[in-house]
């Protein structure tokens, strides 16, 4: 009897969780992107919300009734129909919503993401560049609103911890840009905002 009724509560917390969310502005949306080798060495250094690997995130911005996602991705910042945020994955994206004392700071947020639509997508994955990878995005734009760190940085690596040694995709990724692997550098990935205690997962989206 005592299993059957953990088996009920485990599957009725999984159902509640899968519920159909009605977004809002500054909810952020977290995905696990399909981008190859890459996506998959990020989410083998990487652990997110309930051990999720996630690749990339977006921030929601409603106007007049219309759902879009300001994100950096492909070749700079910019305002993507959700529609076409969430054909970027297969797999359920997961929806963050600030806590409440942390609400009223959504607005500012926002408004510094919308002013930095069209500054170039930052390939070389180093902070305070002029550039913006997704979660530098969302890190910078909280930033702005919150007037000190409201997620967090953390020491990035590129070295695979089944050996220490880096992952061959990041070496030739690097070599490419004629730069040093950053190795240590402060960095934020999505995995680690989705973790964040400002934030609540709320649901989930297919």
């Amino acid at each position: 009897m005592k299993k059957l009724s953990l088996l009920f509560i485990f599957m009725f917390t999984v159902i509640s969780f899968a519920q159909k969310v009605q977004l809002k502005t500054g909810d952020i949306l977290f995905q696990s992107m399909n981008c190859g080798p890459l996506c998959e060495a990020i989410n083998e250094v990487t652990e997110g919300y309930r051990g999720k690997d996630f690749s990339h995130l977006g921030i929601v911005y409603i106007k007049n009734d219309s759902i879009f996602v300001i994100e950096a991705s492909g070749e700079e910042v910019k305002i993507t129909p959700y529609e076409t945020f969430k054909t970027y994955t297969t797999e359920e994206m997961f929806v963050g919503r600030l806590k409440r004392k942390y609400r009223k700071y959504i607005s500012q947020a926002v408004s510094f993401a919308l002013l930095q639509v069209g500054i170039p997508y930052d390939e070389e994955y180093l902070y305070n560049n002029g550039k913006y990878y997704c979660s530098e995005l969302i890190y910078d734009a909280f930033l702005f609103a919150y007037k000190k760190p409201l997620f967090e940085m953390y020491p990035m690596t590129f070295k695979s911890p089944k050996n220490n040694n880096y992952f061959e995709v990041w070496v030739d990724y690097y070599r490419k840009l004629k730069m040093e692997i950053p190795e240590g550098k402060l960095g934020c990935n999505p995995g680690g905002i989705s973790t964040s205690n400002k934030l609540k997962m709320i649901g989930t989206l297919r």
